[in-house]
């Protein structure tokens, strides 16, 4: 019971810190300024996404209502129903399911994402604007990566181990 509680409460601090920053963007710059942070590296860049994470397929916003709805019911009722104890993997989920509801309280309230990171250093390679929640989907499903790999790995080691167990004995005689 804890470790949901825990988890919960992580999960609405990510949402919160998400609409925070998207708050004060809003607040305190105009539509298309930018503000450049590190000049030529990294830019404040305030832009209203009607697409998918990082400008992607504009104009869709209820499909990816849809989308975003079955993949936050469907990684919670993993969470409440599984209780995984791996924490990389709690993080994992952790972090996808904040992003996906920061950015679903956008597209339901405004009809659009709030975006405002601009890494502008190379513009020919990368020219997407994006936000905290977009952050934490990404680097959640790196987790996720890392955590599937670790978990082949792991059974691979398993099954490996459990073939020596069952192995006979050679008799040299």
């Amino acid at each position: 019971m804890i470790a949901i509680i825990i988890s919960v409460a992580l999960m609405l601090v990510g949402v919160g810190l998400d609409q925070l920053t998207k708050y004060l963007v809003v607040a305190n710059m105009e539509l298309h300024e930018s503000i450049a942070v590190i000049p030529g590296i990294f830019n404040f860049t305030y832009i209203q996404n009607d697409g998918a994470a990082f400008g992607m397929l504009d104009d869709q916003r209820w499909i990816f209502l849809v989308l975003s709805i079955l993949a936050i019911v469907g990684i919670l009722g993993y969470m409440f129903w599984k209780k995984p104890q791996d924490k990389l993997l709690l993080s994992a989920l952790i972090l996808i399911v904040s992003g996906g509801i920061g950015n679903m309280i956008d597209r339901i309230s405004l009809g659009y994402v709030v975006d405002f990171i601009d890494f502008c250093a190379f513009p020919e390679l990368w020219k997407w604007v994006f936000n905290v929640a977009d952050s934490f989907v990404c680097v959640g499903a790196g987790i996720m990566i890392l955590w599937l790999i670790l978990d082949i790995i792991r059974d691979y080691k398993r099954e490996q181990a459990e073939k020596t167990a069952f192995k006979e004995p050679k008799n040299d005689e």
